[in-house]
Protein backbone atom coordinates (compact mmCIF):
# COMPACT_ATOMS: atom_id res chain seq x y z
CA UNK A 1 0.00 0.00 0.00
CA UNK A 2 1.40 3.42 -0.85
CA UNK A 3 1.53 5.62 2.05
CA UNK A 4 0.48 9.44 1.20
CA UNK A 5 3.67 11.65 1.04
CA UNK A 6 4.93 14.61 -1.11
CA UNK A 7 7.84 13.86 -3.55
CA UNK A 8 10.92 15.28 -3.69
CA UNK A 9 10.80 18.14 -5.82
CA UNK A 10 13.64 17.98 -7.42
CA UNK A 11 13.09 14.62 -9.24
CA UNK A 12 9.67 16.56 -10.34
CA UNK A 13 11.74 18.90 -12.25
CA UNK A 14 14.12 16.04 -13.54
CA UNK A 15 11.08 14.50 -14.61
CA UNK A 16 9.08 17.57 -16.20
CA UNK A 17 12.72 18.81 -18.02
CA UNK A 18 13.10 14.90 -19.48
CA UNK A 19 9.53 15.84 -20.98
CA UNK A 20 10.80 19.12 -22.50
CA UNK A 21 13.71 17.60 -23.85
CA UNK A 22 11.10 15.30 -25.25
CA UNK A 23 9.05 17.77 -27.01
CA UNK A 24 11.69 19.58 -28.18
CA UNK A 25 13.06 17.00 -30.49
CA UNK A 26 10.38 16.19 -32.83
CA UNK A 27 7.42 17.85 -34.17
CA UNK A 28 5.55 15.12 -34.61
CA UNK A 29 1.67 16.00 -33.91
CA UNK A 30 0.99 12.42 -32.71
CA UNK A 31 4.22 12.58 -30.03
CA UNK A 32 3.20 15.50 -28.62
CA UNK A 33 -0.23 14.83 -28.44
CA UNK A 34 0.74 11.74 -26.93
CA UNK A 35 3.35 13.43 -24.41
CA UNK A 36 0.67 15.86 -23.60
CA UNK A 37 -1.84 13.13 -22.78
CA UNK A 38 1.51 11.85 -20.32
CA UNK A 39 1.54 15.10 -18.88
CA UNK A 40 -1.89 15.42 -18.14
CA UNK A 41 -2.65 12.22 -16.44
CA UNK A 42 0.25 12.41 -14.32
CA UNK A 43 -0.48 15.43 -13.08
CA UNK A 44 -4.21 14.89 -12.52
CA UNK A 45 -3.23 11.99 -10.35
CA UNK A 46 -0.48 12.82 -8.68
CA UNK A 47 -1.01 16.62 -7.41
CA UNK A 48 -2.00 17.66 -4.33
CA UNK A 49 -4.90 20.01 -3.18
CA UNK A 50 -1.94 22.60 -2.35
CA UNK A 51 -2.48 26.23 -3.79
CA UNK A 52 0.48 25.78 -6.45
CA UNK A 53 -1.47 22.75 -7.66
CA UNK A 54 -4.18 24.98 -9.30
CA UNK A 55 -1.86 26.51 -11.66
CA UNK A 56 -2.05 23.99 -14.27
CA UNK A 57 -5.03 25.10 -16.21
CA UNK A 58 -3.52 28.44 -16.64
CA UNK A 59 -0.32 26.97 -18.67
CA UNK A 60 -2.84 24.64 -20.58
CA UNK A 61 -4.65 27.74 -21.78
CA UNK A 62 -1.16 29.65 -22.36
CA UNK A 63 -0.54 26.39 -24.97
CA UNK A 64 -3.47 27.21 -26.36
CA UNK A 65 -2.90 30.59 -26.97
CA UNK A 66 0.70 29.88 -28.09
CA UNK A 67 -0.71 27.72 -30.93
CA UNK A 68 -3.25 30.29 -31.88
CA UNK A 69 -0.52 32.84 -31.98
CA UNK A 70 1.61 30.95 -34.39
CA UNK A 71 -1.16 30.33 -36.42
CA UNK A 72 -1.66 34.28 -36.84
CA UNK A 73 1.78 34.99 -37.04
CA UNK A 74 2.02 32.59 -40.19
CA UNK A 75 -0.68 34.10 -41.39
CA UNK A 76 0.54 37.73 -41.10
CA UNK A 77 4.15 37.09 -42.32
CA UNK A 78 3.46 33.50 -44.01
CA UNK A 79 5.57 34.09 -47.22
CA UNK A 80 5.22 32.66 -50.60
CA UNK A 81 5.32 29.34 -49.69
CA UNK A 82 3.92 26.62 -52.56
CA UNK A 83 1.34 24.31 -51.58
CA UNK A 84 -2.82 24.06 -51.48
CA UNK A 85 -4.11 27.65 -51.01
CA UNK A 86 -6.88 27.74 -48.27
CA UNK A 87 -7.43 31.89 -47.82
CA UNK A 88 -6.33 34.42 -50.43
CA UNK A 89 -5.40 37.88 -48.66
CA UNK A 90 -3.85 41.07 -50.06
CA UNK A 91 -0.31 41.28 -50.48
CA UNK A 92 1.01 44.15 -48.62
CA UNK A 93 4.23 45.37 -50.76
CA UNK A 94 7.27 45.89 -48.49
CA UNK A 95 10.58 48.24 -49.44
CA UNK A 96 13.45 46.31 -50.95
CA UNK A 97 15.54 46.05 -47.71
CA UNK A 98 12.58 43.75 -46.09
CA UNK A 99 13.31 41.57 -49.05
CA UNK A 100 12.16 37.87 -48.06
CA UNK A 101 9.17 39.18 -45.72
CA UNK A 102 6.07 39.34 -46.89
CA UNK A 103 2.37 40.35 -45.07
CA UNK A 104 -0.11 38.73 -45.74
CA UNK A 105 -0.79 36.64 -49.24
CA UNK A 106 -1.89 33.74 -50.07
CA UNK A 107 -1.95 31.27 -47.03
CA UNK A 108 -1.17 27.42 -47.79
CA UNK A 109 -2.69 24.41 -45.82
CA UNK A 110 1.28 23.54 -45.86
CA UNK A 111 1.78 26.72 -44.25
CA UNK A 112 -0.91 25.87 -41.36
CA UNK A 113 0.29 22.00 -40.86
CA UNK A 114 3.92 24.04 -40.30
CA UNK A 115 2.76 26.54 -37.68
CA UNK A 116 0.36 24.41 -36.10
CA UNK A 117 3.47 21.72 -35.23
CA UNK A 118 5.95 24.27 -34.19
CA UNK A 119 3.15 25.65 -32.16
CA UNK A 120 2.34 22.35 -30.42
CA UNK A 121 5.68 21.78 -29.92
CA UNK A 122 6.29 24.73 -27.90
CA UNK A 123 2.84 24.49 -26.16
CA UNK A 124 4.07 21.65 -25.14
CA UNK A 125 7.12 22.73 -23.37
CA UNK A 126 5.47 25.10 -21.39
CA UNK A 127 2.73 22.72 -20.18
CA UNK A 128 5.65 20.18 -19.24
CA UNK A 129 7.20 23.49 -17.24
CA UNK A 130 3.61 24.09 -15.89
CA UNK A 131 3.25 20.31 -14.82
CA UNK A 132 6.55 20.84 -12.64
CA UNK A 133 4.83 23.87 -10.78
CA UNK A 134 1.97 22.41 -10.48
CA UNK A 135 3.52 19.17 -8.64
CA UNK A 136 6.34 20.35 -6.84
CA UNK A 137 6.33 22.34 -3.95
CA UNK A 138 8.34 25.65 -4.12
CA UNK A 139 9.46 26.21 -0.64
CA UNK A 140 11.00 22.42 -0.54
CA UNK A 141 12.65 22.87 -3.84
CA UNK A 142 14.38 25.79 -2.41
CA UNK A 143 15.82 23.81 0.63
CA UNK A 144 16.60 21.14 -1.52
CA UNK A 145 19.20 23.62 -3.81
CA UNK A 146 22.72 23.12 -3.53
CA UNK A 147 24.31 25.84 -1.00
CA UNK A 148 26.50 27.37 -3.63
CA UNK A 149 22.86 28.51 -5.63
CA UNK A 150 21.11 30.09 -2.50
CA UNK A 151 20.44 33.27 -3.38
CA UNK A 152 19.71 32.30 -6.99
CA UNK A 153 17.44 29.88 -5.46
CA UNK A 154 15.38 32.07 -3.77
CA UNK A 155 14.92 33.83 -6.11
CA UNK A 156 13.38 31.70 -8.78
CA UNK A 157 11.57 30.28 -6.07
CA UNK A 158 9.69 33.24 -5.58
CA UNK A 159 9.69 33.40 -9.61
CA UNK A 160 7.73 30.41 -10.21
CA UNK A 161 5.45 30.81 -7.26
CA UNK A 162 4.06 33.52 -9.40
CA UNK A 163 1.38 31.73 -11.30
CA UNK A 164 0.20 29.19 -8.81
CA UNK A 165 -0.29 32.72 -6.72
CA UNK A 166 -2.21 34.23 -9.45
CA UNK A 167 -4.42 31.10 -10.07
CA UNK A 168 -5.15 31.03 -6.13
CA UNK A 169 -5.51 34.80 -5.81
CA UNK A 170 -8.04 34.14 -8.80
CA UNK A 171 -10.15 32.07 -7.49
CA UNK A 172 -10.72 33.66 -3.85
CA UNK A 173 -11.83 36.92 -5.72
CA UNK A 174 -14.39 35.47 -7.67
CA UNK A 175 -15.75 33.60 -4.78
CA UNK A 176 -15.63 36.78 -3.04
CA UNK A 177 -17.46 38.51 -5.68
CA UNK A 178 -19.62 35.46 -6.24
CA UNK A 179 -20.68 35.81 -2.23
CA UNK A 180 -21.71 39.50 -3.24
CA UNK A 181 -23.78 38.68 -6.15
CA UNK A 182 -21.66 38.79 -9.02
CA UNK A 183 -22.23 38.66 -12.60
CA UNK A 184 -23.31 34.34 -13.39
CA UNK A 185 -23.48 32.99 -16.41
CA UNK A 186 -20.01 32.83 -18.60
CA UNK A 187 -20.94 35.57 -20.96
CA UNK A 188 -21.34 37.71 -18.24
CA UNK A 189 -18.31 36.55 -16.14
CA UNK A 190 -16.22 37.34 -18.91
CA UNK A 191 -17.73 40.91 -19.10
CA UNK A 192 -16.45 41.04 -15.67
CA UNK A 193 -12.92 40.55 -15.92
CA UNK A 194 -11.76 44.34 -15.32
CA UNK A 195 -13.75 43.76 -12.26
CA UNK A 196 -11.24 40.78 -11.47
CA UNK A 197 -8.45 41.80 -12.47
CA UNK A 198 -7.39 44.53 -10.34
CA UNK A 199 -8.32 42.98 -7.12
CA UNK A 200 -6.34 39.49 -8.55
CA UNK A 201 -3.35 41.51 -9.17
CA UNK A 202 -3.36 43.86 -5.30
CA UNK A 203 -4.00 40.42 -4.02
CA UNK A 204 -0.81 38.57 -5.14
CA UNK A 205 1.05 41.74 -5.26
CA UNK A 206 0.44 41.89 -0.71
CA UNK A 207 0.91 38.29 -0.66
CA UNK A 208 3.99 38.51 -2.44
CA UNK A 209 5.50 41.48 -0.46
CA UNK A 210 4.46 39.79 2.57
CA UNK A 211 6.44 36.54 1.41
CA UNK A 212 9.54 38.45 0.49
CA UNK A 213 9.19 40.46 4.23
CA UNK A 214 8.83 36.98 6.22
CA UNK A 215 12.06 35.24 3.64
CA UNK A 216 13.79 38.84 4.63
CA UNK A 217 12.89 38.04 8.69
CA UNK A 218 14.15 34.30 8.59
CA UNK A 219 16.97 35.78 7.36
CA UNK A 220 17.21 34.65 3.67
CA UNK A 221 19.86 36.11 1.01
CA UNK A 222 22.43 36.37 3.56
CA UNK A 223 25.46 35.47 3.19
CA UNK A 224 28.78 34.81 5.35
CA UNK A 225 32.07 36.23 5.90
CA UNK A 226 34.10 35.98 2.38
CA UNK A 227 37.00 37.81 1.18
CA UNK A 228 37.16 40.31 -2.15
CA UNK A 229 39.98 37.80 -3.78
CA UNK A 230 37.66 34.92 -2.34
CA UNK A 231 34.52 36.36 -3.84
CA UNK A 232 36.08 36.92 -7.50
CA UNK A 233 37.97 33.76 -7.63
CA UNK A 234 35.27 31.79 -7.16
CA UNK A 235 33.15 33.76 -9.90
CA UNK A 236 35.95 32.97 -12.05
CA UNK A 237 35.83 29.20 -11.45
CA UNK A 238 32.24 29.63 -12.11
CA UNK A 239 31.71 31.67 -14.99
CA UNK A 240 34.91 29.67 -16.31
CA UNK A 241 33.40 26.33 -15.81
CA UNK A 242 29.90 27.19 -17.07
CA UNK A 243 31.77 28.81 -20.50
CA UNK A 244 33.13 25.40 -20.62
CA UNK A 245 30.05 23.52 -20.35
CA UNK A 246 28.51 25.44 -23.10
CA UNK A 247 31.26 25.01 -25.34
CA UNK A 248 31.36 21.42 -24.72
CA UNK A 249 27.22 21.36 -25.62
CA UNK A 250 27.79 22.81 -28.69
CA UNK A 251 30.37 20.96 -29.89
CA UNK A 252 28.57 17.78 -29.22
CA UNK A 253 25.78 18.63 -31.21
CA UNK A 254 27.61 20.60 -33.62
CA UNK A 255 29.37 17.08 -35.90
CA UNK A 256 31.23 19.65 -37.61
CA UNK A 257 33.27 21.06 -34.70
CA UNK A 258 36.61 19.52 -33.39
CA UNK A 259 36.02 16.77 -31.29
CA UNK A 260 38.41 17.71 -29.12
CA UNK A 261 36.18 20.45 -28.31
CA UNK A 262 33.09 18.46 -27.51
CA UNK A 263 33.40 15.51 -24.19
CA UNK A 264 36.93 16.57 -23.09
CA UNK A 265 35.52 20.57 -23.01
CA UNK A 266 32.31 19.17 -21.37
CA UNK A 267 34.15 16.99 -18.77
CA UNK A 268 36.55 19.62 -18.00
CA UNK A 269 33.77 22.82 -17.68
CA UNK A 270 31.61 20.69 -15.19
CA UNK A 271 34.60 19.77 -12.71
CA UNK A 272 35.52 23.84 -12.71
CA UNK A 273 31.51 24.96 -12.29
CA UNK A 274 30.89 22.02 -9.59
CA UNK A 275 34.76 23.94 -7.90
CA UNK A 276 33.83 26.79 -8.15
CA UNK A 277 30.33 26.05 -6.60
CA UNK A 278 31.93 24.14 -3.79
CA UNK A 279 33.88 27.37 -3.11
CA UNK A 280 30.86 29.44 -3.27
CA UNK A 281 28.86 27.08 -1.29
CA UNK A 282 31.35 27.73 1.98
CA UNK A 283 29.96 31.36 2.06
CA UNK A 284 26.22 30.41 2.95
CA UNK A 285 25.83 29.01 6.27
CA UNK A 286 22.81 27.93 7.20
CA UNK A 287 21.08 24.43 8.74
CA UNK A 288 18.68 22.35 7.27
CA UNK A 289 16.05 21.23 9.41
CA UNK A 290 15.06 17.50 8.06
CA UNK A 291 16.57 17.39 5.06
CA UNK A 292 14.48 15.72 2.25
CA UNK A 293 16.37 11.93 1.29
CA UNK A 294 15.80 10.25 -2.35
CA UNK A 295 13.74 7.11 -2.06
CA UNK A 296 13.23 4.49 -4.67
CA UNK A 297 9.44 6.55 -5.89
CA UNK A 298 12.26 9.94 -6.67
CA UNK A 299 14.27 7.89 -8.41
CA UNK A 300 11.86 6.19 -10.84
CA UNK A 301 10.04 9.14 -11.39
CA UNK A 302 13.04 11.60 -12.44
CA UNK A 303 14.58 8.32 -14.20
CA UNK A 304 11.18 7.95 -16.11
CA UNK A 305 11.50 12.04 -17.39
CA UNK A 306 15.16 11.68 -18.23
CA UNK A 307 14.43 8.00 -20.42
CA UNK A 308 11.78 10.10 -21.98
CA UNK A 309 13.93 12.88 -23.12
CA UNK A 310 16.78 9.93 -24.12
CA UNK A 311 14.79 8.14 -26.00
CA UNK A 312 13.38 11.01 -27.95
CA UNK A 313 16.69 12.33 -28.53
CA UNK A 314 17.67 8.77 -30.31
CA UNK A 315 14.41 8.73 -32.11
CA UNK A 316 15.66 12.28 -33.68
CA UNK A 317 19.06 10.84 -34.51
CA UNK A 318 17.54 7.47 -35.31
CA UNK A 319 14.77 7.48 -37.23
CA UNK A 320 14.16 11.13 -38.39
CA UNK A 321 11.63 11.04 -40.73
CA UNK A 322 9.20 9.75 -37.59
CA UNK A 323 11.03 12.43 -35.05
CA UNK A 324 10.24 15.35 -37.95
CA UNK A 325 7.64 14.14 -40.71
CA UNK A 326 7.58 17.56 -42.65
CA UNK A 327 4.03 18.61 -44.10
CA UNK A 328 3.81 16.71 -47.32
CA UNK A 329 3.98 13.32 -45.45
CA UNK A 330 1.13 11.70 -43.22
CA UNK A 331 3.03 11.53 -39.22
CA UNK A 332 3.59 8.46 -38.44
CA UNK A 333 4.98 6.73 -35.24
CA UNK A 334 7.17 3.36 -34.35
CA UNK A 335 7.85 1.47 -31.79
CA UNK A 336 10.64 3.19 -29.88
CA UNK A 337 8.93 6.62 -30.27
CA UNK A 338 5.78 5.16 -28.20
CA UNK A 339 8.01 3.76 -25.55
CA UNK A 340 9.85 7.18 -25.37
CA UNK A 341 6.70 8.81 -25.14
CA UNK A 342 4.78 6.49 -22.70
CA UNK A 343 7.83 5.40 -20.31
CA UNK A 344 7.05 9.15 -18.73
CA UNK A 345 3.46 7.75 -17.18
CA UNK A 346 5.35 5.64 -14.59
CA UNK A 347 5.11 8.26 -12.08
CA UNK A 348 1.13 7.24 -11.98
CA UNK A 349 2.30 3.99 -10.34
CA UNK A 350 5.18 5.08 -8.99
CA UNK A 351 5.24 8.07 -7.56
CA UNK A 352 3.49 8.23 -3.80
CA UNK A 353 0.16 9.44 -3.19
CA UNK A 354 -0.22 13.42 -3.29
CA UNK A 355 -1.12 14.88 0.42
CA UNK A 356 -4.65 16.10 0.89
CA UNK A 357 -7.01 17.52 3.42
CA UNK A 358 -8.79 14.32 2.93
CA UNK A 359 -6.23 12.03 3.97
CA UNK A 360 -4.44 14.25 6.48
CA UNK A 361 -8.04 13.75 8.65
CA UNK A 362 -8.01 10.39 7.63
CA UNK A 363 -4.24 9.99 9.08
CA UNK A 364 -5.52 11.41 12.50
CA UNK A 365 -8.20 9.56 13.06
Amino acid sequence: MRLARDLHPVAWWAWAVGLAVAASCTTNPLLLLVLLGVITLVVLTCRSDQPWARSFRLYVWLGVVVVVVRILFRVVLGGDVPGHVLLTLPTIPLPDWAAGISLLGPFTREELLAATYEGLRLATLLIAVGAANALANPKRLMKSLPPALYEIGTAMTVAISVVPQLADSARRVRAAQQLRGGPQGRFRRIRGVRRLLVPILEDSFDRSLALAAGMDARGYGRTGELTAAQRRGTGALIIAGLLGVCVGVYAFLDSTAPRVLALPMLAVGTLVALGGFALAGRRVQRTRYRPDRWQVPEIVVAASGIAAGAGMWALQRWETLIAHPGVLVRPDVSLLALVAALVAVLPVWAAPLPVTARRREEALV
